[in-house]
Formats: structure tokens, C-alpha cells, sequence
């Protein structure tokens, strides 16, 4: 979880801070994120959560045991029966008050369709039935979480390879150790074939990268083989959607926004949603048409510009030539406050969250 999805917890009372920050059997609180080079010299460090002024702690979990801790505080406040399973959404119909859903189990009726049904969403696809591919960074993705320490233990790690591989790494709590390699394959266009999404990984096209760094705090090969599974897939997104739903229809998470992974904001995105979908109902007085415009008033412009940022981070991670220089220099001995004004510059964006009348 990032900054501002921990503020979110905190702020809207989502009942699930006191699990997560129990001790480090969940999550783990980073105070920092450290940026290397392949043989362990540090490119610059920035203080992150409390320690780097935010007033909210930032939090490193597993995605299922965040997913179990919302699901759990949802079953408190809504009842043990509130999640059906085993309903897979193929398409709906709107008809007079309400909205009629088929589903793998059967049809159902309520009052409004939420779709939150992922980079694949049948409801995003009959609402925009326009060509809408996948689109590939040219980044592959491998995987993986494996038992031991890094550093302090509060510390997130990115090691910079000169060809443009990444790793990144970090504790998430249980003893475990996160971590993703990016490794370039191609230029950026639409994704030949399918995702595959977390197909077995080859660790084998890693492998040969990681034996030859020299990081001296962690031998990142060895991290890899001591990890069961590996998994892999490519980093995709879609293009920005102009609006998101129509009546009583409307769309949350990546279903609205798949971005890639470069400022780690997927999961923060969703959260948003979730929170600003529900000030827009209170502010509306339950009128659902106005709730859902309001929502994507406060929301289409602030999801498609984090989407169009990741893409530019991207190009800032996996700089090579004079580009890597740059990037280095905006790095190498900055100060916290020198290393964020030269990352805005080279952005051209800050952000803002708030529910618009």
C-alpha cells in the first residue's frame, strides 16, 4: 500500500489499520526507498510514510491478506452473506429503476452496477464496445515472494541494471520478502496474443542478469531461486476512457484505469474510487445519477493522469544512453526536497483528490 492508501484507511475509517500495523505479521511500515546501482552503491535515498514528513504511515502488505482484511471489515458491517462467489459478470441490462445483471450463476437485479471487475471488465466492454487493447510497455514482469531479511527491515529497494532491468524489492511481513524484476523485451504497442496473466515464470531469463551484480546487502539471485512460484506476465495498460458509465451504471479500479506498476498507485486508484463513490452518494442525497456524475467529475481526470504519468515514469526507469545520465544526476546526491522538485519538473504534474459539486 502506498501513502495515499494509507491516508485513505485512516482518514475514512475503512476498519483495517489496527490489523494491518499489528506488529510485522501482516505488513511492514517502510521509512525509506533506497535506489542502487548493480554493484551496491547508493544512488539516493528517500525517506517515505512518517518518517518523510507525510503525517500517514505507509504500509507494504501481501495483496490477498489486504484483500482478506477488507473482506473481513466488510462482513462485520454488512453481514456474512454480503460477498457471492462464483458469479462470473458477462453482461447487464437497465430497466426502469434498477439494473439486470448475467452472470455464470444466474441473473440478478439491484439498484446500480458497480463495475469492478478488473483489466478484463465485460462492463467496460459493452459501455465502450470500440476497439480497446491491451497495450504492452515492452516490459516483462517476473514475480515473487520468498522467506528473509533485507536491510532494516523498513526499507524498499530499487537496483538500477544499466540495460534497463529493474529490481524491486521490499518486506511485506510474515518473514517474507517481495519482489519484481522488470526486464525489457520490446517497444511499447498493443499486446500480441493474451496476457497470460501469473503464468508459471522461466527464472532462467532473470538469472542470467542477476548472478553478475555485486549489491553486497543481498544477494539477488539467490533471492530468486529460493522462491516457489515464480510468476510472470507482461506489464500492460488501455488507453484513458473520456467517461466511465452511463445511468445507473458506472465503473471503479482498473475496470475505469489500468495503469502500470512504475508509481505503484493501481490499488491506491481503486481505493480513491471507492471512497470518492460514496462522498458523491452522501452528497447527493441518494439521487444515483447525480452520485455518479459527481463521482466521475472528481475522478476521470485525476485516473487518466496518473495513467499517462506511469507511462513516463517507465521511461524514466528504464532510461539507457544520455537518458540514464539524466536520470542519475536527478538522483545522485539529491536531498529529499531537490530530488522531488526535479521529478516534478521532469513530469510536469502534481496531484489533488477532492469530490467535485
Amino acid at each position: 500500500m502506498s501513502i495515499v492508501a494509507s491516508k485513505l484507511t485512516s482518514r475514512f475509517r475503512l476498519g483495517i489499520d489496527s490489523r494491518i500495523v499489528a506488529g510485522n505479521e501482516v505488513a511492514v511500515a517502510p521509512a525509506s526507498i533506497s535506489y542502487y546501482d548493480t554493484e551496491g552503491t547508493l544512488l539516493f535515498r528517500e525517506p517515505r510514510g512518517i518518517d518523510g514528513g507525510y503525517g500517514y504511515p505507509q504500509y507494504s502488505v501481501h495483496r490477498g491478506q489486504l484483500q482478506m482484511l477488507l473482506l473481513s471489515a466488510l462482513r462485520e458491517r454488512l453481514g456474512p452473506n454480503v460477498v457471492r462467489t462464483g458469479a462470473d459478470l458477462h453482461s447487464f441490462d437497465e430497466s426502469g429503476g434498477g439494473v439486470r445483471v448475467h452472470t455464470t450463476a444466474g441473473d440478478f437485479t439491484a439498484d446500480v452496477l458497480v463495475g469492478a471487475d478488473g483489466i478484463h471488465s465485460a462492463v467496460r466492454t459493452q459501455l465502450h464496445p470500440e476497439p480497446d487493447p491491451l497495450l504492452w510497455s515492452g516490459v516483462r514482469m517476473f514475480r515473487g515472494a520468498a522467506p528473509g531479511e533485507l536491510l532494516d527491515g523498513h526499507t524498499m529497494v530499487i537496483v538500477k541494471d544499466p540495460n534497463g532491468i529493474d529490481l524491486v524489492t521490499y518486506p511485506i511481513g510474515d518473514g517474507l520478502i517481495n519482489w519484481v524484476v522488470m526486464l525489457p523485451e520490446s517497444e511499447p504497442g498493443p499486446l500480441p496474443g493474451d496476457a497470460k496473466w501469473n503464468q508459471p515464470g522461466d527464472r532462467t531469463a532473470i538469472l542470467a542478469h542477476l548472478t553478475n551484480w555485486d549489491l553486497g546487502f543481498l544477494d539477488a539471485a539467490d533471492l530468486v531461486r529460493r522462491t516457489e512460484p515464480v510468476l510472470e506476465y507482461p506489464m500492460v495498460d488501455r488507453n484513458v476512457l473520456p467517461w466511465w458509465g452511463r445511468g445507473r451504471v458506472t465503473l471503479l479500479g482498473d475496470a475505469a484505469h489500468p495503469m502500470l506498476q512504475y508509481l505503484a498507485q493501481g490499488a491506491c486508484m481503486a481505493l480513491e474510487d471507492a471512497v470518492t463513490l460514496g462522498e458523491a452518494y452522501r452528497a447527493s442525497g441518494g439521487d444515483v445519477g447525480a452520485a455518479f456524475a459527481r463521482y466521475e467529475r472528481s475522478r476521470v481526470a485525476r485516473a487518466a493522469r496518473v495513467v499517462l504519468l506511469t507511462r513516463e515514469m517507465g521511461r524514466v526507469y528504464h532510461a539507457k544512453g544520455v537518458e540514464r545520465l539524466v536520470r542519475n544526476d536527478l538522483w545522485t546526491g539529491r536531498t529529499p526536497e531537490r530530488y522531488t522538485a526535479a521529478m516534478r519538473r521532469l513530469l510536469f504534474a502534481t496531484f489533488s483528490h477532492r469530490v467535485r459539486r
